[in-house]
């Protein structure tokens, strides 16, 4: 129900003032009673949960819950060009099919061939019967046996294994859907082997999907970032995804904190400690009493570095009684120095994620997603028309500065740049009479440095969308597969869904470069080297280059 009153219509201000007050006050309590009803409802069903009864069923009506998406504001038509499929088709054979000269008339005469290109596909077992020559040496007393081609060992050769990649990691298929289909082709498979083909002997993919992480990350100085939920022998544990325009790379930790963020641009690696004046710095702005870092700085001395183990038994010693958040802060402002000093891989300089805090303090600079950004704003109910006018002219004006911004990362110019701050300024600090509005404007406004860094930095994008849409592979991973029973399975979900998500921005087959690798054949050249590559070419970081 939406009440329809405009309050500009008063000409009396004391009583305008009074009722715009009143209007703010029961859109707060709308909220917060519904907010009220949301938690009731929660508990009441962990009530009967804990009775041995059910909760209220959660039966989704026919409509759609709320949209918090902004696509149809931020949409830009395209106009579409239809190419041409066929001269994309590569041509396997050529078959010519003739007239059966008895059907034509005594006076035909031929004019050429009219081509139609067709596509098929073979899916056929290939079984083969190797025989291996054997030798034996008395002199040597020693038996030698032909080994059998690169990519061969086991029951099964190496288009299996590749298929059975492309089909899992790839396709999106489960386990028991994939054995059927080799079944159903003729293969002798059971569960236990295709699981095995899967997880087992992987390390080759392993090590280039660390080669691509030392790539990727070198290859621009801001990476996106995003977690999303996953499973990992029944407990709930949180993958990680990092990328940029050439790679995403999959890291699945059991937490989500500030540790486990910098696990991820460290390619997985566990972090170091280092005390020192940068740990000192972190330990303020992470809010820790300077009398902690006095405190170090007496029983340290100078710059210390720790393994995790090293540094917990320091922070439990008697000398030092600090409690689980100012413990869990210093190692965090430890860890992030150490990060900083390390040279095992790139040091990131720029994240763009959204407003969680964990992400805060990791890197030098820290850029906002724009899209998650208005989720606050779609998340506004009105119940007076008046506001649902204010919301809407100022959902049009958040768009347009929007698009300004985007068109300004196309043509950046110093001049055009402090027109934007303006108007950024201009939209978040005037106040519409709206309480809710307005406090979402106020809380944009203090984030104003991290949403505008793409005027100092044009190359970096506006939104996360690219680790979120890495994020959602994840997810729909979790759909079909449910879980990884364990950690050798959660690692090779992590490897191929890098290596697979890679590999289709670089534009690279999936079930060539799998046949490539089991084969030996190295053909293709790796991902990595293809990164360093375009990376060359696209000048990720042109900006931190030219600054001064």
């Amino acid at each position: 129900m939406r009440e329809d009153f405009d309050p500009t219509t008063i000409e009396d201000k004391g009583l305008r003032t009074i009722v715009v007050g009143l209007m703010n006050v029961v859109e707060k309590q709308q909220a917060i009673i519904a907010e009220q009803a949301a938690e009731i409802q929660r508990l009441r069903d962990e009530i009967s949960r804990l009775k041995g009864e059910q909760g209220k069923p959660k039966i989704r009506g026919n409509t759609q819950g709320r949209d918090l998406s902004s696509e149809k504001q931020r949409r830009e038509s395209h106009p579409h060009q239809k190419s041409s499929k066929q001269a994309q088709i590569k041509i396997d054979r050529e078959v010519t099919v003739k007239l059966d000269p008895q059907r034509l008339p005594s006076d035909a005469a031929f004019k050429g061939y009219q081509d139609v290109v067709v596509q098929d596909i073979l899916f056929r077992t290939d079984n083969i019967l190797f025989h291996k020559e054997k030798y034996y040496s008395p002199g040597q007393k020693q038996t030698y046996l032909a080994p059998l081609p690169a990519g061969y060992h086991g029951q099964f050769g190496p288009g299996v294994r590749a298929w059975v990649l492309a089909l899992y990691y790839e396709g999106g298929m489960s386990e028991p859907k994939t054995l059927e289909v080799l079944q159903t082709a003729g293969m002798h498979i059971s569960a236990g082997q295709l699981s095995d083909l899967l997880i087992k002997r992987q390390e080759v993919f392993h090590a280039e999907c660390a080669a691509v992480v030392r790539a990727g990350l070198a290859s621009s100085p801001w990476q996106h970032l995003d977690s999303t939920g996953t499973r990992v022998n029944g407990s709930n544990q949180h993958c990680h995804v990092l990328c940029n325009p050439l790679y995403s790379f999959y890291c699945t930790t059991p937490s989500k904190d500030r540790l486990s963020m910098l696990r991820v641009l460290l390619g997985g690696a566990e972090p170091r400690f280092h005390f020192n004046a940068k740990a000192l710095a972190l330990m303020e702005q992470l809010g820790v009493s300077p009398m902690w870092g006095a405190l170090l700085t007496y029983h340290l001395g100078e710059a210390h570095t720790f393994t995790e183990e090293q540094l917990d038994a320091f922070l439990s010693s008697k000398q030092l009684r600090m409690g689980p958040t100012v413990r869990k802060l210093v190692k965090d402002a430890l860890a992030i120095a150490a990060y900083h000093t390390q040279t095992d891989y790139p040091v990131v300089a720029l994240l763009l994620c959204d407003d969680a805090p964990q992400f805060n303090a990791l890197t030098a600079e820290l850029a906002l997603c724009w899209i998650h950004e208005f989720r606050h704003y779609k998340k506004l109910v009105p119940r007076f028309s008046h506001h649902c006018t204010l919301l809407q002219d100022f959902s049009e004006q958040f768009w347009k500065l929007y698009q300004a911004l985007l068109d300004y990362r196309h043509h950046p110019d110093l001049a055009q740049a402090m027109v934007l701050q303006a108007r950024f300024n201009q939209l978040f600090a005037q106040s519409s009479g709206y309480q809710q509005l307005d406090e979402c404007k106020q809380r944009t406004l203090n984030k104003q440095e991290q949403l505008l860094l793409v005027l100092s930095h044009p190359e970096i994008l506006l939104h996360n969308n690219p680790a979120e849409l890495g994020a959602r592979q994840r997810v729909r991973k979790r759909d079909v597969s449910l879980q990884a029973r364990t950690r050798e399975g959660i690692a090779a979900w992590d490897t191929f869904q890098t290596l697979v998500a890679t590999a289709k921005k670089l534009g690279i087959n999936l079930f060539s470069y799998f046949s490539d690798r089991i084969k030996e054949t190295s053909t293709l050249p790796s991902l990595a080297s293809l990164i360093e590559q375009r990376a060359a070419s696209l000048a990720l970081g042109s900006s931190w280059q030219q600054a001064p």
